[in-house]
């Protein structure tokens, strides 16, 4: 076993859902890679999973991350007999930490009771403003989720859980994007995330409801200006924190997408198979089985270390120039199906709107990441934030070239992110 790390996911009822979301990906997964319709995992394959994954993952604190589908359909009564073999097997001085990424339809009183108790960290899917989240997180019977989504949030927060949001982007989304924004920061719950929702038709161009590289752009930028101006201190945002540490001098983003090569993160199915990532879920990147294949050495296998290096071997020669490329890595490569300006294959596809978005939020980074080093306050760094974006403005008009450089009018491009 190496002392690199790596992380599990686990999908305890494979591609299984209680809703029929309009842009789930992993619809159908179960029937691609041979599995009959999933019911649960059985006791020895989860007993198995959980040995090895203590046993063989490094450090002290163990990270499970419950996955699907839909991870509650397995039952209470599952997760009541995950922590009590995590119990069993953790060594002296080590702990586990578990994630549960849910939907929430299920999470009624005695599930967060359990989630509360056992220390769970939660990730909710909500899609921001209700208008937009019914119109694609549909149950079975197409009705929309939103309420007993809001609800679950608020039976979580009562008991101490402070969910993290995770919110697709789709084309809905990006035409309005402080709707979307505000509607989850006013769910208080600290932090959120941001998906962009991207899918290829077989003639090679995307759904309806995938963004735009402009609309993801304009997108992010609308809503760092909400953030940076009215919320810093009081919102946490995936993406922002990332890119901040980055200019920081943090280091590379740790987020897998953003970060230089992938491969650390892998798949458990129900059926104890293990996958290269929960997007490549396909027999093709099948690594081995957990009952009878070591963790640690599939993630270090020669297969599953191609798989991670090929986000930076297969890079365009525009992404290798790129001056934000230590930013964004690419972008996943499950998103590579564009062409660079030069014509080359293999361009992620929302490239030109992450470009729009770090020209936007990079300088301004900066200027953050200078007034923190200057040890003040947060009050202090956004009304000096606020002051100097001002100065930019100054004797600008509605009618002007807009300060970004856009070549557009002022009242067509940044106007509206002004403080």
């Amino acid at each position: 076993m190496s002392g690199e790390p790596f992380v599990v996911m686990a999908k305890p009822v494979g591609s299984r859902c209680n809703l029929a979301c309009r842009y789930c990906y992993y619809l159908g997964t179960d029937e691609l890679i041979g599995n009959a319709p999933a019911v649960r995992m059985d006791d020895a394959t989860l007993d198995a999973f959980i040995k090895r994954y203590i046993d063989e993952c490094p450090g002290r604190v163990v990270s499970f991350t419950w996955h699907g589908g839909e991870p509650t359909l397995a039952g209470l009564d599952f997760f009541r007999r995950a922590v009590e073999l995590q119990k069993k097997y953790l060594g002296e001085g080590r702990e586990c930490w578990n994630n549960l990424q849910t939907n929430g339809i299920l999470l009624d009183d005695e599930w967060c009771d359990f989630l509360a108790a056992e220390k769970f960290d939660v990730g909710l899917s909500i899609d921001g403003a209700k208008a937009v989240h019914d119109r694609y997180r549909l149950d079975h019977r197409d009705e929309g989720t939103y309420d007993r989504v809001a609800a679950a949030c608020e039976r979580l927060k009562s008991r101490g859980v402070k969910p993290d949001l995770l919110c697709t982007v789709t084309s809905d989304s990006a035409s309005d994007p402080l709707a979307v924004y505000r509607a989850l920061r006013d769910l208080d719950t600290g932090w959120m995330q941001f998906i962009p929702i991207v899918r290829w038709k077989d003639d090679g161009t995307t759904t309806p409801d995938s963004v735009t590289p402009e609309g993801y752009g304009d997108f992010l930028r609308d809503v760092f200006a909400e953030w940076l101006y009215h919320d810093l201190g009081r919102v946490g945002v995936q993406m922002f924190a990332e890119v901040a540490r980055t200019v920081g001098g943090g280091g590379n983003p740790s987020l897998c997408t953003m970060a230089e090569t992938c491969g650390r993160v892998l798949v458990v199915e129900r059926d104890g198979g293990v996958y290269s990532c929960d997007h490549f879920v396909r027999p093709e990147h099948k690594l081995g089985d957990v009952e009878t294949d070591g963790l640690s050495a599939l993630a270090d296998s020669e297969k599953q270390r191609a798989f991670g290096e090929a986000k930076r071997s297969t890079l365009t020669n525009e992404c290798r120039s790129c001056k934000y490329l230590p930013m964004c890595g690419g972008g996943c490569p499950k998103d590579r199906f564009a062409k660079s300006r030069d014509g080359e294959d293999g361009q992620y596809y929302l490239c030109e709107g992450l470009k729009a978005f770090f020209d936007y939020a990079v300088p301004r980074l900066e200027e953050l990441v200078a007034l923190q080093r200057q040890r003040k306050s947060v009050g202090e760094i956004a009304a000096a934030l606020r002051e100097l974006e001002n100065a930019r403005w100054k004797g600008v008009g509605r009618n002007d070239p807009c300060i970004c450089g856009s070549g557009r009018k002022a009242k067509k491009c940044c106007w509206d992110r002004r403080p």
